[in-house]
């Protein structure tokens, strides 16, 4: 798998640096959905880090956010060329590209770039995650008290925004202070190297969490749904976080009002 990390890598640099370039040559912005946005940097991205690992993996499957599935394959790499378009569109210096490579529908890499700051976050299953080369862990907190949380608006199901004020209700008396920064593959990468204590957000898609929740995983964390479920993708839902602030939230989010 080390060679896989090693190729993301490699796709994930080419497409960042190929992104800063053309950042001042936005030609289109299409929404797809309401405030999901896609350019014409986000598709030639795409297109970029899928010739790059094809190029060394040609019969591997992909999953990606702007071109769907194809191929057919144990090995599947999962896309996001842009994590946080809004951000990249209003020129707001925090976004990222999201890749990993599943085998038999289990994330075995990750890499999160954000190539602006030159920060990559890297993790191969059962050897930890690093940043730019060096080791990285959850933070050590005993729960949520002085504790940074970070989130995302259920913006594409504003139906869904009373279920999501209860949670920040319950959630904010007891934490320091909340951040929503608008790249989901981020926050979990900064869960992992332990600049938050926890995430939660609705409705993300594989290409957003994928190599996130691997990062999490591998630096110590815990991640699930939000009602506690550990495969997070059935549960429309994504609550990750250190052990013992996990514990904490899960219980925060599901007690009964009196």
């Amino acid at each position: 798998m080390q060679a896989f990390s090693t190729i993301a890598v490699r796709a994930a640099r080419k497409a960042g640096g190929f992104i800063v370039r053309e950042s001042d040559k936005i030609k289109s912005v299409h929404s797809k959905a309401n405030s999901d946005y896609v350019t014409n940097v986000d598709q030639a991205a795409e297109q970029l880090i899928l010739d790059t690992i094809s190029h060394s993996y040609p019969e591997h499957s992909f999953l990606c956010e702007e071109s769907g599935k194809s191929g057919d394959s144990d090995y599947q790499w999962v896309i996001d060329p842009i994590d946080g378009t809004t951000n990249f569109i209003k020129k707001i210096p925090h976004w990222s590209i999201s890749i990993a490579c599943n085998y038999k529908g289990r994330t075995e890499v990750a890499v999160v770039y954000n190539p602006l700051s030159e920060e990559l976050f890297t993790a191969v299953r059962g050897r930890g995650a690093q940043l730019n080369g060096k080791r990285i862990r959850v933070s050590d907190s005993k729960g949520l008290e002085h504790s940074l949380l970070s989130t995302g608006f259920p913006y594409k199901n504003k139906h869904k925004l009373e279920t999501y004020m209860d949670i920040f209700n319950k959630l904010y008396p007891h934490c320091g202070d909340v951040r929503r920064t608008g790249s989901a593959a981020l926050d979990l990468a900064f869960v992992a190297a332990g600049r938050f204590e926890g995430f939660w957000e609705f409705d993300l898609n594989e290409w957003d969490t994928a190599a996130g929740v691997l990062l999490v995983k591998e630096a110590g964390g815990m991640v699930s749904d939000i009602a506690g479920n550990p495969d997070y993708r059935k549960g429309n839902s994504i609550l990750a976080a250190n052990p013992k602030a996990f514990k904490v939230m899960l219980k925060l989010i599901n007690q009964k009002q009196a």
